[in-house]
């Protein structure tokens, strides 16, 4: 099949150029796992860079989008995307007639799989990060160790991170305009080793001094989550062949929930000390950091940085060229040089923020994605993720909970591939629906497991497989859908803003239910929690049914106009596009 830019179905925004999309758009598998980098974590930030294009070079037309958005991909012609953040300046179309692209060969396809695999690492340090606190509680919670950290003390170690990684997220698009692709790769990877280094080396002794180190490494760790969301993923689309760059993007999403599997899986081996767990994620950050060294700078950011000489070497790099002069390189940095030189005299005048938010195709799918985020978080989900063995505990579980921790990763890693597929069959609303009965059902379950004391009888295994059960569930819908239809729902001219908004608001009640869960668990206990959980699972079937608009099959033009009042109706978009 042949491969066509996302961005071929996005319509140009100035006055006098205004296109009607050519084809429907359709949700790529890629929406799914994209959302998971976040879903893995409190990260992504959407940040509008107009000073810094990244030139998505590949078939006709060429598009010119800003560097700090993470949902850029290609994909094939059966699996458009109308998930395409950004505003509506980093919407240009750049007219080309031709395509500047070099032929894929297969030197060059091995040298930009390595590059994109190699630069992606970087994110495994972060998905241990995200998952650290699971394998850590179980011993600075146990009081037969020497140092012991309050219930109070223990939420705010598990917590802090959601708060500290939109920061990390703002900060990464202007590291990335300043200093470049490749030199972002190094400072996550340093201020993660930094993070680590103080974990591992915390004191054994003194309670108030540990918490303080833990503290202080876990708000470096969050701002060098928040730093990963976009580096991996933008570089690997800059330097990707059309027909590569969508499986390469995945990668970030992958590697995440990869790291986050690691590090369960060392907690079950190192279940004594997690300093061991510390150290070993830092060898490995450090080894990221060395990896680094040889790959090559973006050429895209090198043109727009007006490096030319060094965008052609690098070019002829992740292209598997090396004779000097190529006219396929030449062209392909004209098309790059002509792209930014457009996109910089583009009219950048915007509309004030708030006054767009007063507009109904803003304030209405703000207002759903916003619930949609508050279902997700206050569903168990996210507790699960941070707190998976001492959650199994509570829960019944009859395995070692690092265990249990490691079959909760890898279930998720799983599911999310599967997840891919079966949002691009089945759309969105079909995946939320079963997603809320099935995390309902599974939370229901474990209440009556610990109500009922069934980890004494012979049905000692259905905890266990209640909560591989709820993470799957959960992964299906609630879990990745927040995430992907984020950046669907909103018009283009506020895109960044608004899911920038919603991302926001979805982390700050990941920190609530994160702080208060130990308090829930200890006044009105485990039980009731599960129930709690359940019924807002059970809400939020409700919720998805009345209120969540189908998004697969339909144009961002349908999108909008729907949330505005116009000619789609309600019944047209909130129904499954069964020909889609």
């Amino acid at each position: 099949m042949g491969t066509i830019d996302l961005f071929d179905n996005v319509r140009s925004h100035t006055p006098d150029h205004t296109p009607e999309l050519t084809r429907r758009s359709r949700a790529h598998p890629a929406s799914s796992l994209i959302g998971e980098i976040v879903a893995n974590s409190p990260c992504y930030q959407p940040v509008n860079l107009v000073s810094e294009p990244a030139s998505f070079y590949g078939t006709s037309p060429n598009i010119v989008t800003t560097v700090g958005e993470i949902n850029c991909w290609t994909m094939t012609k059966d699996q458009e995307a109308c998930t395409v953040p950004g505003d509506e300046v980093a919407e240009k179309q750049v007219e080309n007639s031709s395509s500047a692209t070099v032929k894929l060969t297969k030197r060059a396809a091995i040298t930009q799989i390595i590059t994109a695999v190699v630069a992606n690492i970087t994110i495994i340090s972060s998905g241990m990060g995200i998952g650290f606190p699971s394998i850590a509680l179980m011993e600075l919670t146990n009081s037969t160790t020497s140092v012991v950290l309050s219930e109070s003390d223990a939420s705010w170690f598990a917590s802090i991170t959601s708060i500290l990684c939109p920061v990390g997220g703002l900060l990464s698009g202007y590291m990335l305009d300043k200093i470049g692709r490749k030199k972002s790769l190094y400072c996550i990877n340093v201020i993660s080793i930094i993070s680590w280094v103080i974990m591992s080396l915390a004191s054994r002794t003194d309670g108030a001094l540990l918490f303080i180190q833990l503290m202080v490494a876990r708000i470096i760790i969050g701002v060098a989550i928040g730093l990963s969301s976009t580096p991996a993923s933008i570089y690997a689309a800059e330097v990707a062949h059309p027909s590569l760059r969508g499986r390469l993007t995945l990668l970030t999403a992958c590697f995440t929930g990869v790291g986050m599997l690691m590090v369960y899986s060392l907690g079950y081996m190192f279940k004594d000390d997690w300093r061991y767990v510390c150290t070993i994620c830092g060898v490995f950050t450090v080894v990221a950091l060395l990896s680094v060294i040889p790959l090559p700078e973006s050429p895209s950011w090198l043109v727009g940085k007006k490096r030319m000489a060094e965008a052609e070497r690098h070019l002829k790099v992740v292209r598997g060229i090396k004779e000097d002069n190529h006219p396929e390189i030449r062209a392909e940095l004209k098309a790059l040089e002509e792209s930014v030189a457009r996109f910089r005299q583009a009219d950048t005048k915007k509309t004030s923020k708030i006054v767009q938010l007063k507009k109904p195709e803003v304030h209405k799918p703000l207002i759903i994605m916003c619930t949609f985020f508050l279902f997700q978080q206050f569903s168990g989900i996210f507790v699960i993720i941070v707190y998976a063995a001492s959650f199994s505990v509570e829960a019944g579980v009859a395995i070692d909970p690092f265990l249990s921790a490691v079959l909760v990763g890898f279930t998720r890693v799983v599911t999310t591939i599967l997840m891919a597929f079966i949002s691009d069959r089945f759309g969105r609303r079909p995946p939320a629906l079963f997603s809320g009965f099935g995390m309902a059902c599974c939370m229901f379950g474990l209440a009556a497991c610990n109500i009922l004391r069934i980890s004494d009888t012979e049905y000692h295994w259905l905890p266990t497989a209640l909560l591989v059960a709820f993470i799957f569930t959960a992964t299906l819908g609630f879990l990745t859908l927040p995430f992907s239809m984020n950046a669907e729902v909103y018009p283009s001219k506020v895109r960044g803003f608004a899911s920038g908004l919603t991302i926001f608001f979805g982390y700050t009640m990941s920190f609530i239910i994160l702080k208060v869960y130990p308090t829930l668990v200890s006044s009105i206990g485990n039980e009731n929690v599960f129930l709690f959980f359940g019924m807002v699972s059970l809400a939020g079937i409700g919720f998805v049914y009345f209120f969540l608009p189908e998004t697969k099959g339909r144009t961002l033009q349908d999108i909008e106009e729907y949330f505005r009042g116009g000619t789609v109706s309600t019944a047209d978009l909130v129904k499954q596009d069964t020909k889609a």
